[in-house]
């Protein structure tokens, strides 16, 4: 099942993250959904991920997206997302990927090849987002060659490169992510998700309240203070 990977790596009884339903194919069109979040874990990075068959495809990406197009930004595939996951900002106190999510960037995006599978298959993907802090054209391009695998079928190579065409929107000189570090659901920076959202950790997440998960919610505190301290910050 799409989700299944999604599942087995999360405790629900721990983490705020939605299970997410049954994935359903969606009538192909252009324009879908797609979100940015920003994740203050074992290392900062930001999840690209892209609405595509009912779920979202994710890729993390270690130093963020740059608009020059110049740069070559590494981009991780990871397990495919459900759609409800879009809208997430808040607190994983333990387990997998714990530590806090804002919504970095969110809107649609548009594919600008005839077939998205095929072009994934390829390791190839070109696409279009209209986003708050994201805009114009873009390229998701495999680094290692495994075409004619799909992306369900245990491929070893999940290295991408996330490349920022030369549009109206590309810039050589801004840094988007130091410019622009705040969420664009909240407004908030990871401080302000940890004052608003801890107290809701233990009172609607009971295995959160686990000895285990104690300690890992201290050590994303003194996370988050040292990002705070940490100059240029994005």
């Amino acid at each position: 099942m799409p989700l299944d990977d999604y599942r087995a790596k999360r405790d629900f009884s721990v983490s705020p993250e939605p299970r997410g339903g049954q994935p359903a194919r969606r009538r192909k069109r252009r324009t879908r959904f797609f979100c940015v979040q920003k994740h203050l874990a074992t290392q900062l990075h930001y999840d690209l991920r892209l609405e595509h068959d009912g779920v979202l495809l994710s890729w993390a990406v270690p130093r963020g997206p740059s608009l020059d197009p110049q740069t070559r930004r590494l981009a991780m595939q990871v397990e495919d997302h459900p759609l409800e996951y879009g809208d997430f900002e808040g607190i994983i106190p333990d387990g997998y990927g714990a530590g806090v999510v804002l919504l970095w960037d969110r809107g649609t995006w548009e594919p600008e090849v005839d077939d998205v599978d095929a072009a994934l298959r390829r390791g190839d993907l070109k696409l279009r987002l209209d986003g708050y802090k994201l805009k114009g054209s873009w390229a998701l391009v495999r680094t290692k060659g495994t075409a004619g695998r799909g992306r369900d079928a245990g491929d070893p190579s999940r290295a991408w490169l996330l490349i920022k065409h030369r549009d109206d929107w590309s810039s050589g000189e801004l840094d988007i992510a130091t410019f622009a570090p705040l969420s664009v659901k909240s407004e908030a920076d990871f401080a302000d998700i940890l004052e608003q959202q801890l107290p809701a950790v233990w009172t609607s997440h009971p295995g959160a309240q686990s000895a285990g998960s104690l300690a890992s919610l201290a050590k994303i505190v003194k996370k988050v203070e040292q990002y705070q301290r940490e100059p240029n910050r994005g």
